[in-house]
């Protein structure tokens, strides 16, 4: 088992979860891509524009995080293949490891702290609540990636902006499958997104997400993506009271709007750097750090906010429960009075 458990355990990790929202910034071509029809496909460059990768991955290293994500959100055969590219999942996958393995090996201890790479598989577009893909399906392209990944050197697999538990679930168990494959056992940091509504986007609470997760023993639970730290109090504070693994928070910057044209984020650094140093002394989340919108710059200013604060500590009330796709049901239920007619 890696190390990263035990810096989680024991102080407050910084993750950089903007990798593809950077992507646009640096001036990509469609030849970047291998052409038009391939344009968009982001998880392409880790083949074509290695060294986009890798500075990407540097500039983020160099204002302090923790914690990398390979360029692999979408490298399974769901979304790869929309260009054509299923074939080359974990061929695409085991590249944005290494590359992100590499750029973390030169800045390991560097500073007296450890450097991570985290294995991103993301959510992909096919619904399989809705009955878009089985959940065959997509539990085996899950675990063609997670192969790639563990074989490329990921410290753990977070497996993130899950928006349908029957997806989170298929890719925990492709996770797993590969790992026991592959005889290595790495950490699980499982995060879903919950929308402006308050829910995810098929009405699931966040008890209901909890109580489903934790059952399949992920070793982190949190949110990522979908709203800025100001819309995730609420469910955010149900995990930190309820969750028996430590707790993620991995937000936007801020709510999405178009400025000049061009996707903006309405978070400044200093902004998000208070939004995540509350989460940390008020409900004791253990892994901090920016999704879409976020740069170098705003997480520059979270590692200066969060390094000197002390995190709260957690003391989870477990609530054995059983879940459907929307609510939670705790299995306490006061019995203790009748309505007789």
């Amino acid at each position: 088992m890696s190390d990263y458990l035990d810096v989680v355990h024991d102080g407050v990790v910084i993750f950089d979860g903007a990798t593809g929202t950077n992507l646009q910034t640096v001036g990509l071509t469609a030849d970047d891509f291998g052409g038009p029809s391939l344009e968009g496909c982001n998880e392409l460059l880790n083949l074509r524009r290695p060294d986009v990768i890798r500075d990407l991955h540097r500039s983020f290293l160099e204002v302090g995080v923790d914690v990398v994500e390979s360029n692999t959100f979408g490298a399974f055969a769901v979304p790869l293949g929309e260009y054509g590219l299923e074939a080359q999942s974990y061929e695409i996958a085991a590249a944005g490891a290494t590359l992100a393995r590499e750029t973390v090996d030169q800045f390991v201890d560097a500073d007296g702290r450890a450097r991570f790479v985290a294995g991103s598989m993301g959510p992909g577009t096919k619904f399989a609540t809705l009955g878009q893909i089985s959940y065959r399906d997509l539990a085996a392209a899950y675990e063609v990636e997670a192969a790639g990944l563990i074989d490329g050197g990921a410290d753990l697999l977070v497996i993130e902006t899950q928006f349908d538990l029957l997806g989170a679930k298929a890719a925990i168990e492709g996770a797993r499958r590969a790992m026991r494959s592959a005889g290595i056992e790495l950490p699980l940091q499982v995060q879903v997104t919950i929308e402006l509504t308050g829910r995810m986007l098929p009405g699931t609470e966040i008890g209901a997400a909890l109580t489903a997760l934790e059952s399949l023993g992920p070793d982190v639970i949190g949110l990522n993506c979908a709203t800025g730290p100001a819309e995730m109090y609420e469910p955010l504070r149900h995990l930190a009271r309820h969750s028996p693994v430590p707790v993620s928070a991995i937000p936007n910057a801020g709510l999405p709007h178009v400025e000049d044209g061009e996707m903006a984020y309405d978070l400044d650094p200093d902004e998000l750097a208070h939004h995540l140093g509350q989460f940390v002394t008020e409900m004791g989340v253990g892994v901090i750090g920016g999704c879409c919108g976020t740069t170098p710059v705003h997480l520059a200013a979270v590692v200066d906010k969060i390094r000197p604060l002390a995190q709260v500590e957690r003391n989870p009330e477990i609530l054995p429960s059983a879940a459907s796709i929307y609510s939670q049901v705790p299995f306490d239920q006061d019995t203790s009075f009748l309505i007789i007619g």
